[in-house]
């Protein structure tokens, strides 16, 4: 049971309950794509949504819109590089996924799964990160990113427990129409926080 079931004491949730919170994490992603739409402003928004999911799974409450823009704005200039790197990664990747498989390059059927466990781990690292910086207030990549990979090697079975959501989130992401992607987004940001909580992936010392 979560913080916000405590917070509620004996009162049960009931349908409503199950359809307003599928339309906040709808309405999460949607917001969240359109934030990343000029590409550059992918980690500020990626950082900013997180930061509001772990505010609502903690105290059961959305931040105010205002709270939520000011970490966007403050997110912008730090989220960049991580976007530009985040997208050379891909690239990488998918270039070589591709090239592999279409016999392109050596390596056949063993290169091919090498390189697929590789991208499996990377996005299990990658879901870490995001969620570090949502604990954080949606800044301080460069901190996350040392204590996503540290929590990472010391506790393997976590990163393999996000990779695993993230790469169900990612398989359905090609599966379903393209209109259903931004909707997708908030509940792959839930999905991964929500690992994230049952099998935490570090402790933040509060100041």
């Amino acid at each position: 049971m979560d913080s916000r079931a405590d917070e509620r004491g004996d009162q049960r949730r009931d349908w409503r309950d199950t359809v307003r919170d599928a339309a906040d994490l709808a309405l999460l992603g949607i917001l969240t794509v359109l934030a990343s739409a000029p590409v550059l402003t992918a980690g500020a928004a990626v950082g900013a949504a997180s930061a509001a999911l772990h505010d609502w799974l903690d105290t059961g409450s959305w931040p105010t819109a205002r709270r939520t823009m000011s970490r966007f704005g403050r997110g912008l200039l730090p989220g960049l590089p991580v976007t530009l790197l985040g997208l050379g990664g891909v690239g990488l990747l998918v270039t070589n996924l591709v090239a592999l498989a279409t016999g392109r390059v050596p390596g056949g059927a063993v290169g091919l799964a090498v390189t697929s466990v590789v991208a499996a781990a990377l996005l299990g690292y990658a879901a870490a990160i995001v969620v570090e910086v949502g604990r954080t207030g949606g800044t301080g990549w460069r901190s996350a990113v040392t204590r996503a990979a540290r929590a990472c090697l010391d506790h393997p079975a976590n990163c393999a427990a996000l990779a695993g959501t993230s790469l169900v989130a990612v398989l359905v992401g090609v599966l379903v129409t393209p209109v259903a992607v931004p909707i997708l987004a908030g509940y792959a940001l839930a999905a991964v926080h929500a690992v994230a909580r049952r099998r935490p992936v570090t402790q933040v010392e509060l100041s």
